[in-house]
């Protein structure tokens, strides 16, 4: 099913996102991701990229395998240019094809001493192109960045990029996370002014850990607001507080999102079933 399909119906749609287990994780922790999630039942379920990850467990592709077979829910394998070569890129397809995996998102990756970039592929476009040009069949999903991915030069600069990546092939882009709903209305129209016309979903990641969203924004330029620094200040060393305080911010944004009509929303589960499933909860009817 192309992405764009689900998009234009008068609803916003909703999906989540999942990672492949951890060290020393093994695959029964998906089972039990997905047995949380599967009762939400989203629109799609997209699997992060399980290189360098723990080797004993199922990659990505075959996790999209499961979501697709055993659950009946849409899958979204990611690929990234990081960790990867034309041949590696040329099994994954294989893979895919085996699979009857047909939704892809295409990302640079985050580049660290482990895992860089190839030769091959420089920019989530030259992989975008790439899978274009060698599986047609592929409907491809890209990322975007609210505020800003960390390696551009400008707001401008990272709005045509985004917009050179639809022309490559990407008909779909999920966002990265950010906390202040203003950001994403800001970067939203700056999308349209470009001429950009594929849906664009909000990701929204709930808070579980101070020392973790400190480290993830970090990582990908996105800022904390003051009234979210003040809850995790407030309820950091009361964990019960934290949670209910965090996943009603996180229900604030999408309730906010919602009613500004936005094209979907992209859960960042990390994992963590019970937390998506509330939020979930509050929010449906909404969708």
């Amino acid at each position: 099913m192309q992405m764009k399909g689900l998009f234009n119906n008068g609803h916003t749609t909703f999906s989540i996102e999942i990672f492949p287990p951890k060290k020393p994780g093994t695959i029964e922790d998906v089972y039990t991701t997905l047995d949380g999630l599967s009762n939400i039942n989203p629109s799609f379920i997209s699997c992060t990229y399980g290189a360098g990850g723990n080797s004993g467990d199922a990659t990505t592709i075959d996790i999209c395998s499961i979501i697709k077979e055993k659950y009946g829910i849409l899958p979204i394998a990611h690929l990234t240019c990081v960790g990867n070569t034309k041949e590696t890129i040329d099994e994954a397809i294989r893979k895919l094809d085996e699979a009857s995996i047909t939704n892809v998102l295409a990302l640079r990756g985050d580049i660290s001493e482990r895992a860089g970039l190839s030769e091959d592929f420089k920019h989530a476009s030259d992989l975008i192109v790439y899978l274009k040009e060698k599986a047609p069949q592929l409907n491809i999903s890209a990322a975007c960045y609210p505020e800003v991915h960390p390696d551009s030069e400008s707001v401008v600069s990272d709005i045509l990029y985004m917009k050179q990546k639809e022309e490559c092939g990407a008909e779909h882009f999920m966002s990265q996370l950010f906390f202040d709903n203003e950001d994403f209305y800001s970067f939203w129209e700056k999308t349209q002014i470009a001429g950009i016309k594929s849906p664009i979903e909000a990701g929204i990641m709930p808070v579980t850990s101070k020392a973790g969203i400190l480290r993830m924004v970090s990582m990908c330029g996105a800022s904390i607001p003051k009234k979210l620094s003040r809850i995790l200040n407030k309820y950091e060393n009361n964990p019960q507080a934290f949670s209910d305080a965090c996943i009603a911010y996180a229900i604030d944004q999408i309730s906010d999102l919602v009613a500004n009509d936005v094209d979907g929303i992209h859960l960042y589960s990390m994992n963590k079933p019970e937390a998506a499933q509330r939020i979930y909860n509050a929010v449906k009817n909404l969708l």
